[in-house]
């Protein structure tokens, strides 16, 4: 029953996500997570040989994570029906639910004004929210919805069918990792190349996967454009500065007739960024809904991909 692991684990998600009640007790796996390098980084970012420390550091959050993983399906293999204890807990990795709720409060807040837009998107991504007009708050929404689709539930679904619980405790510690400590500044250019290099590794294959899925999903969803999609993808990816970050946003910009990316403002510094796709670029609440009805989809076609590759894998593992 291992194999239905993943499935069950992003439906559990999806239906009940994570109980704000449960999080205010207790916070979240990602919070301890982040808990711990925050512990590690202010005992190792020091002196000398730093980037040499920050492959330390990853060493330990990973060694902890896996620990933990195995410790916790030691415990959930001796008991009955334990793969969907392991699948509720792995669902506390996945993002799909809470995503689209934090998207969605950017359009419902720019429907009502600027500065409720401003305030909703400004909880999900980094740049300068007070230099946003309203096409800016809507490319913003949309490109964290792109990004996140692959880094928060393509991504930790894929290493959770490659490594059942330990693979996505493992992925979601790396990418946290990079997250915290992964900029390029001078405090974490050197301690943090690790844990951005490795994040770009176990990112690879989900990014690209991602970029798919949105294409196929594209299919299912009126006035969005498969074929586009990809070619955009295939063009404009290799533009972003990550090697995995463009491909959702440019198979999105794609899909929607969109184009994303382009100049933005982080801490008062302006960085002009390539732009994907070569759509409309004054987008507005609508086109946050319209990209969300794309993410939707994505979403059911990857449920019915994962049961059929699940039940695939268990009919002939």
């Amino acid at each position: 029953m291992s194999w239905l692991l993943a499935p069950a684990a992003l439906l559990i998600e999806r239906l009940i996500g994570y109980p704000p009640g449960l999080f205010r007790l207790i916070g979240h796996p990602v919070t301890w997570m982040g808990a711990l390098i925050t512990w590690l980084e202010a005992r190792l970012n020091t002196g000398a040989n730093r980037r040499l420390r920050g492959i330390l550091m990853l060493g330990l959050l990973l060694l902890t994570a896996m620990a933990i993983a195995l410790l916790i399906v030691a415990v959930t293999r001796r008991v009955p029906f334990g793969w969907v204890l392991e699948a509720a807990l792995a669902s506390t990795l996945l993002a799909q639910k809470e995503l689209g709720r934090a998207v969605k409060a950017v359009a419902d807040g720019l429907n009502l004004s600027l500065d409720s837009g401003r305030r909703a998107v400004s909880q999900i991504v980094g740049r300068d929210p007070e230099t946003l007009d309203e096409s800016g708050v809507a490319r913003a929404g949309i490109e964290s919805l792109a990004e996140s689709t692959s880094d928060g539930i393509v991504a930790p679904l894929f290493w959770l069918f490659v490594g059942g619980l330990p693979g996505i405790l493992l992925y979601k510690a790396a990418n946290t990792a990079d997250s915290m400590v992964g900029h390029r500044n001078e405090r974490y250019a050197e301690f943090g190349w690790a844990s951005a290099r490795f994040d770009d590794l176990v990112n690879w294959i989900p990014a690209r996967l991602s970029a798919l899925l949105v294409a196929a999903a594209a299919f299912l969803v009126r006035r969005a454009d498969p074929e586009h999609a990809w070619s955009t993808a295939l063009r404009d990816a290799s533009k972003h500065a990550s090697p995995n970050a463009g491909w959702p946003e440019a198979a999105f910009a794609g899909a929607l007739g969109f184009q994303l990316g382009g100049p933005r403002s982080y801490e008062g510094e302006v960085h002009d960024l390539p732009a994907f796709g070569d759509g409309r670029a004054d987008l507005r609440a609508g086109d946050i809904l319209k990209s969300l009805e794309l993410y939707w989809m994505a979403m059911n076609v990857l449920l019915a991909l994962s049961v059929a590759l699940a039940l695939i894998l268990w009919r002939f593992a």
